[in-house]
């Protein structure tokens, strides 16, 4: 059997292709997500300074003292603003990751009929520029997501719009995170991120400061997953294994701790969404005599309630 590999696609030959190269894009990102769970994708046109912008300011965020940033904390159980260190685990463990972070959703205009659904973003008061390019950088990974939704649907034969529409005006969140520097203060037993499957459709990874994060293969081998600069790597979770019936698995993944130079880490993936309202229901064509359907329909705002109480960020 042949050794599993991460996929590298450009963008670029599904958004500026041919239809036949936009097909092939396609089916190669639908094979890296059935197959191992991961692809490495470039073409993407996310401005890198952008980027380098974003993990600047976000860094000067975490350095502030820890009084300052729990001004910030406990916004709708976690949903926006600032998560003190330890204090999310993943589901079915109890011992906290050792990462702090801080959530950015979705800004509506004033009036807007999801407006309701989502939390205000809070923004720290010592950082003013942050709004601006956090904001920046999150409707540029929103494209982005929404051109890989699109080519997902072509995949499966569906309309363009079937999974990008789920997204419009969704709950997508940008999780800017900062894992310190290991110290004996810390349980010996925790690690940076433990393994766990997002909850979400995709998630969209750009660089991260760090090695450290790794992807459960399908054979049961954890494996190192690392994006160079100028790549974002994407993921597939939980809601999309729901709504293809797990013709597409949501993969396993975590972030180990340290193996060589005792480093602080930051990353920013970006966890997109569907509105809240949104009804999760099996594909039929996803559905076979030998893969039965597994999920009853339900909406993204139920499914999402459900696993923030599970990682505990919710107390039901």
């Amino acid at each position: 059997m042949s050794k599993p590999f991460i996929r590298t696609l450009n963008l670029k030959e599904y958004t500026h292709g041919d239809s036949q190269s936009r097909q092939a894009f396609s089916e190669e990102f639908a094979a890296g997500l059935k197959e191992i769970g991961f692809i490495i994708l470039e073409g993407h046109g996310v401005d890198p300074k952008l980027i380098d912008k974003n993990y600047e300011l976000w860094e000067k965020l975490f350095s502030m003292n820890v009084e300052t940033k729990q001004n910030y904390e406990g916004i709708d159980g976690g949903q926006r603003g600032y998560t003190g260190f330890g204090k999310e685990h993943a589901k079915n463990r109890t011992v906290g990751d050792l990462k702090e972070f801080w959530h950015t959703g979705q800004e509506l205009p004033h009036g807007h009929p999801l407006t309701a659904d989502y939390p205000a973003n809070v923004w720290p008061e010592e950082i003013p520029e942050l709004r601006k390019y956090a904001g920046n950088f999150y409707r540029e990974l929103e494209r982005v997501a929404r051109n890989m939704l699109e080519a997902l649907a072509l995949h499966f034969d569906l309309r363009q719009e079937f999974f990008s529409d789920m997204i419009k005006d969704g709950n997508s969140i940008l999780r800017s995170i900062h894992y310190p520097k290991l110290d004996e203060s810390m349980d010996p037993n925790a690690i940076r991120a433990a393994e766990h499957e997002d909850i979400n459709l995709i998630t969209l990874l750009v660089e991260s400061t760090a090695s450290g994060l790794e992807l459960l293969t399908r054979e049961g081998e954890w494996m190192e997953v690392k994006a160079e600069k100028g790549q974002i790597i994407v993921d597939a979770g939980d809601m999309l294994s729901r709504i293809t019936n797990e013709v597409i698995p949501a993969t396993t993944h975590r972030v180990v701790n340290p193996k060589g130079e005792n480093t602080s880490r930051y990353s920013m993936p970006f966890f997109v969404h569907p509105y809240s309202s949104c009804l999760l229901e099996t594909i039929p064509a996803c559905v076979t005599k030998d893969n039965p359907e597994k999920y009853p329909a339900i909406t993204a705002g139920d499914f999402l309630y459900e696993r923030l109480v599970e990682i505990g960020l919710i107390k039901a």
